[in-house]
C-alpha cells in the first residue's frame, strides 16, 4: 500500500534534521573519508544530497545535456564542482535551510525524495560507522522498491524475498531471506551484494 504523503513529508523532514546534526559534528578526517558511493568522499555525497536545492530546472537540463544526458555523469561533475566551491559548513547550512524543501524527483514523488536522503545518508553512516536512520524510516523508503528500482541499481535478487527483521517490509519474491531493513536497503541499491548480508547465502 502506498505510504501516506503526510508521513513521507514528515519522515523526509526528520531525516534531513538527522543528517544536519550528524554532518555538523564530523571531523575534517571524516569529511575526507571515502563513502559507499564509488569515487566519492563524504564531501561529495553531501554535495549531492543538496543538489536538488541548488539546481534550477534550466541549469539541470543544460548540465544534463553537457554530460551527454547521463545523469550519473552530470551528478558526478556537479558533486565535485560543488565541493570545490563550497565549504563543509556551507553544505550543512544549505541542507539546514532546506529541511522543509518540497522537492520531489521526477516520477518519484514523496517516496523518491525520502529515498534520496535515506540512501545517501546511509552512504555516509555506513562508511563512517555511525548510526543509520531508524528502521521504520528505512522501511518506508523500501516500500517503493520494485522491479524498476532494482533494475536501475543493477540488482537481481535471484528468487529471494528479503524480509526485514526489524520493520514491516520485504522486497522481492521467492525464498525468504531475513535481514535488517538497513541491510536490505544496502542490497537493493547495489551497495552490498545479495550474498553479502547476514541471512543470505
Amino acid at each position: 500500500m502506498p505510504a501516506d504523503s503526510d508521513r513521507l513529508i514528515s519522515e523526509t523532514r526528520a531525516e534531513r534534521e538527522r543528517l544536519v546534526a550528524l554532518l555538523g559534528d564530523l571531523s575534517p578526517e571524516q569529511w575526507a573519508a571515502p563513502s559507499l558511493c564509488a569515487g566519492w568522499r563524504v564531501r561529495e555525497v553531501t554535495a549531492h544530497i543538496t543538489m536538488p536545492f541548488r539546481t534550477k530546472p534550466l541549469a539541470f537540463l543544460t548540465g544534463l545535456a553537457g554530460a551527454g544526458f547521463s545523469f550519473n555523469r552530470f551528478a558526478d561533475r556537479d558533486a565535485r564542482a560543488t565541493t570545490r566551491s563550497r565549504s563543509e559548513a556551507e553544505l550543512v547550512d544549505l541542507l539546514r535551510h532546506n529541511i522543509d524543501n518540497p522537492w520531489q524527483p521526477p516520477g518519484g514523488g514523496g517516496a523518491g525524495a525520502l529515498s534520496h536522503d535515506v540512501i545517501h545518508g546511509l552512504d555516509v553512516t555506513e562508511a563512517l560507522g555511525l548510526p543509520a536512520a531508524p528502521a521504520d524510516r528505512i522501511a518506508l523508503a523500501l516500500a517503493s522498491a520494485g522491479p524498476r528500482q532494482l533494475k536501475y541499481f543493477g540488482v537481481d535478487l535471484k528468487g529471494r524475498r528479503l524480509t526485514a527483521t526489524d520493520a514491516d517490509v520485504s522486497v522481492g519474491e521467492g525464498v525468504a531471506v531475513p535481514m535488517t531493513a538497513r541491510e536490505i536497503l544496502l542490497v537493493v541499491t547495489g551497495r552490498r551484494p545479495v550474498g553479502g548480508a547476514s541471512g543470505a547465502d
